[in-house]
């Protein structure tokens, strides 16, 4: 900790929560609900709190103060369940709100954990990512513990990679820079040094183009760019918050009295550096409940391991061990699939709550393209059925094979969304509706309509928008229109709510959804990686590019890797509720090379009865 550009080593990583400061301004900064005494100010007391919960669930929320695992598979209901847990410590367990932290790995998570527990009466509970704790928490105590300001944060490594590169010699393309990148990261996530990589590296079963003694030299070099720069990367926020947190006990101090309960979301997908952060947040005190489905460990490339959660009750013999295996997400019919992919157990099992509902669809293709061609037609059925496109998923494995899919969908007049696309409130006709709408707001103008929704339909009209679906149109132009039209719906979804609500009171809460990444839906067919779809669902969901390959990936070589493979294909059968069709194609193009359907296809489909998509579709 000698300077304020100079991260500490990656052996002496471990972050915090962001927390405020001394005692004094902790408590002056806290939410006025944290300084009342919890029972008057969270939910109400006295009544059933665990009302409406399965069993399970209300094992789960019910459980005593201290520590507590929560095996929650997917359509389970674990948010719901953790929600309730934390309304019942405030309401009959005496704890403060401020003194609980939510942690989530993206923001969209931990913005749906503050929405439900103001909804529940409980608002005080900080719900974040690590990342944004650590950032809190660097920003308020880096001045007294450095003796200057925090340097920046540069939130992509690519440039500064690349100068690094360029110092040794190397010229890596772009995608061979994000290769590096992406190793560099695991490096620092895993508290492995520039110095340690080439010998750590190929114990964890790294395997990279580049060799190890190059990719070492090429870590060093760029921690030395980024200290001449006097900048930080996102892992830096969590090694800094650590290395405060481990070296100046008045800050594990202020850190520890300010947070004394703590709730982990996706605790599977933890790292190594995140759970030295944790650690360094508890302390010696175990008020700890983690909540995760090891049959949902997709990032294990990149530092995660469910060894933490399949190892709680390990470290903490007293814990509190809860399975929910009621899916209320999908059918039956979905459900069986999924379990007989990761050939659950008795006790891990799911048991779908939900109604019978149609057999997954196994649809075989010639070409890509005759693929592409026959999902779209599906979609267009279940378009006219009256399936809104929102709720339809096309999912792959790779970006690069989104292509296909955005040609024949976009070329067929269906709306999509390619998810890991460009920020929705950073979208231009985005940020010009935000901008018309913060001067109406501020307008003197009298004349306009009587309800919120017909008022910002009024000022959307100002950008060539109305409330209809145009009749024809580009893609762009397309999008164009549904990404205001979801500006629209969200004027409607809070008139329904509060039916006296203000123009003023609608620009808050976008600029609430805009901070914290809150994005509306937009009415389209969303397009997406199975790693990004994780934590979503849709009514129908189609599993495209099955072959083998490409689902498992032709560089998934060990078994490890395989099984990770196979989680997510898991991960993909469970975002549907109701539909699945699973597809893949025999060739590439016409006259292409064959290839086989993926392992798993064969595995799980009946014996000759897949459907064919053929060349029509």
């Amino acid at each position: 900790m000698s300077g304020p550009a100079a991260p500490p080593p990656a052996s002496a990583a471990a972050s915090s929560e962001p927390v405020g400061g001394p005692s004094s301004a902790v408590s002056q900064a806290a939410s006025p609900v944290a300084s009342r005494e919890a029972g008057v100010t969270g939910p109400a007391a006295g009544g059933d709190l665990l009302a409406g919960l399965d069993p399970e669930q209300r094992a789960a929320a019910d459980a005593p103060l201290g520590p507590v695992c929560i095996l929650a598979g997917a359509g389970t209901g674990k948010t719901r369940t953790i929600t309730h847990r934390i309304a019942r410590m405030v309401a009959d367990r005496g704890v403060a709100p401020d003194q609980i932290l939510a942690v989530s790995f993206t923001t969209r998570a931990a913005g749906e954990l503050r929405g439900r527990l103001r909804a529940m009466g409980v608002p005080g509970v900080q719900a974040r990512t690590f990342h944004s704790s650590a950032l809190r928490q660097l920003q308020y105590f880096w001045p007294a513990v450095a003796g200057g300001p925090l340097p920046r944060i540069e939130s992509s490594k690519i440039p500064i990679m690349a100068r690094a590169a360029g110092r040794l010699g190397l010229r890596p393309d772009r995608a061979e820079l994000r290769d590096l990148t992406a190793e560099v990261e695991w490096a620092k996530v895993s508290l492995v040094t520039p110095e340690d990589y080439v010998r750590l590296a190929p114990a964890a079963g790294r395997e990279t183009t580049t060799s190890a003694d190059t990719i070492g030299r090429l870590y060093g070099a760029y921690e030395e760019a980024k200290r001449e720069a006097g900048v930080l990367d996102l892992e830096d926020l969590l090694l800094l918050t650590a290395a405060m947190i481990e070296e100046h006990g008045w800050v594990a101090g202020e850190v520890r009295s300010r947070y004394r309960h703590f709730v982990v979301d996706e605790y599977q997908d933890v790292n190594m550096l995140q759970q030295r952060v944790l650690d360094a947040w508890l302390g010696d005190r175990d008020s700890l409940c983690v909540v995760g489905d090891p049959h949902q460990t997709i990032y294990s490339f990149a530092g995660a391991s469910p060894r933490y959660l399949l190892g709680f009750a390990r470290r903490h013999p007293q814990a509190t061990l809860v399975r929910l295996v009621r899916d209320y997400r999908s059918t039956p019919q979905v459900v069986a699939l999924a379990n007989r992919l990761v050939a659950a157990g008795p006790r891990a099992a799911l048991v779908a709550v939900p109604s019978a509902g149609p057999a997954p669809v196994w649809l075989e293709c010639d070409t890509e393209a005759d693929e592409a061609t026959a999902v779209t037609a599906r979609i267009r059925t279940l378009l006219a059925r009256g399936l809104p496109a929102s709720r339809i998923a096309v999912l792959y494995r790779t970006n690069a094979q989104s292509e296909a899919y955005e040609s024949a969908i976009g070329g067929a007049g269906i709306a999509y969304l390619l998810r890991g696309g460009e920020k929705f409130f950073v979208r231009p006709e985005v940020v010009n509706a935000m901008r018309l709408l913060r001067a109406a707001v501020r307008s003197a103008d009298t004349d306009r309509p009587a309800g919120l929704a017909d008022v910002v339909a009024d000022v959307l009209g100002a950008l060539q928008w109305y409330p209809h679906t145009p009749a024809v149109g580009t893609g762009s132009e397309r999008e164009r229109w549904e990404n205001l039209a979801a500006l629209h719906r969200l004027a409607e979804d809070l008139a329904a709510r509060s039916p006296d609500a203000t123009l003023a009171q609608f620009v808050a809460e976008l600029a609430d959804r805009a901070t914290h990444e809150h994005l509306p839906t937009v009415e389209g067919v969303t397009l997406s990686t199975l790693h990004a779809a994780k934590g979503l669902e849709w009514d129908a969901v189609f599993l495209v590019g099955l072959t083998e390959g490409t689902l498992p990936l032709v560089h998934a070589r060990s078994a490890e890797q395989i099984e990770e493979e196979r989680r997510l294909l898991y991960v993909g059968i469970t975002r549907a509720r109701t539909q699945l069709v699973l597809s893949w194609s025999l060739a590439r193009t016409a006259g292409g090379r064959a290839r086989r359907p993926s392992r798993f296809v064969d595995e799980l489909r009946p014996a000759r009865r897949g459907a064919r998509g053929g060349g029509a579709g």
